[in-house]
C-alpha cells in the first residue's frame, strides 16, 4: 500500500519478532493527543506510546494490545503471541502506532478485469461492540469534500495496486485529532 500512496498507521510491520527488536521499534513511534500538554506531547514523542501490538493474521480485536509505556511493553508483546497463536496458529505481530481517538471508515470500491476501478464513496462504521460493525453510516457525517475525495482516491489505488477485480471494501482508520486516515486492511 505504501507503495502505491495509500497512506499506512506509522509502525513496524516487519518479520523480525525478537522482542528486544519489537520495543526498540515501538519507542521510535511518534504519537499525538491533543489532550497533552506541551510537556508531555513531548515526552510521548520521545517514547513513541501509546502503540498497539496486533496480530498479524488477526481480526475481530484478537491479539491486540494496547501499551502506554514501555515497562508493560514485554507482558503484552507476549499475551498478544500467545492468543494469536492459539486463535489463528500464528503469533506475530505488528506495532502500530495506537490512535487514541479513531473512526473507522470504509470505501466501497468496483474494479474490472482491465484496471479500471471507480469509488462509490464512503461510510462510517465506528460504532462497534467489541471490534465488530454494529452500524454503518453513510456518507460519513463530518468530512470535508476534500477529505472525501481524498479518501475515494486511496480506495481506487489501493485496488488498483492489488490489480482486485470484482466489488469490495477498503477500510480505513480515520485519527479524529489530525484528520488523517491510514489503510487498515481491505
Amino acid at each position: 500500500m505504501l507503495a502505491a500512496g495509500v497512506p499506512c498507521v506509522p509502525g513496524y510491520h516487519g518479520n523480525n519478532q525478537d522482542p528486544n527488536l519489537l520495543l526498540r521499534e515501538a519507542e521510535k513511534i511518534g504519537s499525538y493527543r491533543s489532550t497533552h500538554t506541551f510537556n508531555t506531547l513531548i515526552n510521548d514523542c520521545r517514547s513513541g506510546f501509546p502503540v498497539l501490538i496486533k496480530a498479524v493474521h488477526g481480526g475481530g480485536g484478537k491479539g491486540m494490545r494496547i501499551v502506554n509505556s514501555s515497562k508493560d511493553f514485554a507482558d503484552a508483546l507476549a499475551s498478544a503471541q500467545r492468543e494469536s497463536a492459539k486463535s489463528f496458529g500464528n503469533a506475530t505481530v505488528l506495532v502500530e502506532k495506537y490512535i487514541t481517538r479513531p473512526r473507522h471508515v470504509e470505501v466501497q470500491i468496483f474494479a474490472d478485469e482491465h484496471g479500471n476501478a471507480v469509488s462509490l464513496w464512503e461510510r462510517d462504521c465506528s460504532v462497534q461492540r467489541r471490534n465488530q460493525k454494529i452500524i454503518e453510516e453513510a456518507p460519513a457525517p463530518g468530512l470535508s469534500p476534500e477529505l472525501r475525495a481524498d479518501l475515494s482516491e486511496k480506495a481506487v489505488e489501493a485496488a488498483k495496486a492489488v490489480k482486485y477485480v470484482g466489488a469490495g471494501t477498503v477500510e480505513f482508520i480515520f485519527d479524529n485529532d489530525t484528520n488523517k486516515f491510514y489503510f487498515m486492511e481491505m
